[in-house]
This record gives structure tokens, C-alpha cells and sequence, in this order.
């Protein structure tokens, strides 16, 4: 599975299902190829599903997480917990530095 546009997309997906241009306009700096090519790699694990329109002109197409792919979603959720705790500890830190400078500049 591994890279980074993939947990972009997968990131995503999450919040439901999505158009190719939805996915291409919300994944920052990922190319059309790219994007392709992700997809259809999630597409062969079985992570992604992709559903087809053909009734509609043009043709509509939405992907979505598969069942093996909702499986992900907790695993998301420890991210987000550890990425938002981390977000605050560097914020705390920096606070304190600043904290800390400032009175030792006060104190000359």
C-alpha cells in the first residue's frame, strides 16, 4: 500500500465517497497520473472501491472504501489522536521557549 498520496486518498475516503476531480482538487500537488495510478493500486488490494455511472452523460464515476478498507478507519483515528498530541506538545514547547526568553531578556 505505502506512500504518501495513498494516505492522502485513503484520508480522504474516510469522510465518504468521492468523484476522481473531488480527489484530484483535495490531494495537494498529486497529478492525474498519479492520482490514476493510486487508485487503481488501492483498487487491486481491495481497499478501494470504484463505482460507474454509465447511465449518466458524462459519465460518472465515485470511488469509496471498500469493507476491507473501512477496517483502516481506527487506525486513522489513533493518527489523527497522535498527530493532534504531537501538534500540542511542539506548541507548548515553543510557548515555554518563548516563555522563557522573554523573561530572561526582561531580567537584563
Amino acid at each position: 500500500m505505502g506512500n504518501k498520496c495513498k494516505l492522502l486518498i485513503l484520508r480522504n475516503l474516510l469522510t465518504g465517497p468521492q468523484r476522481f476531480t473531488d480527489l484530484l482538487n483535495d490531494v495537494d500537488g498529486i497529478s492525474k497520473k498519479v492520482l490514476t495510478e493510486n487508485l487503481r493500486s488501492l483498487e487491486e488490494d481491495d481497499i478501494v472501491s470504484r463505482k460507474t455511472y454509465a447511465e449518466e452523460i458524462p459519465v460518472k464515476v465515485e470511488y469509496s472504501l471498500s469493507k476491507l478498507g473501512e477496517t483502516l478507519k481506527p487506525i486513522f483515528d489513533v493518527l489523527t489522536d497522535w498527530g493532534n498530541n504531537y501538534k500540542e506538545f511542539v506548541q507548548n514547547t515553543f510557548d515555554e521557549f518563548i516563555q522563557s526568553t522573554t523573561s530572561r531578556m526582561q531580567v537584563k
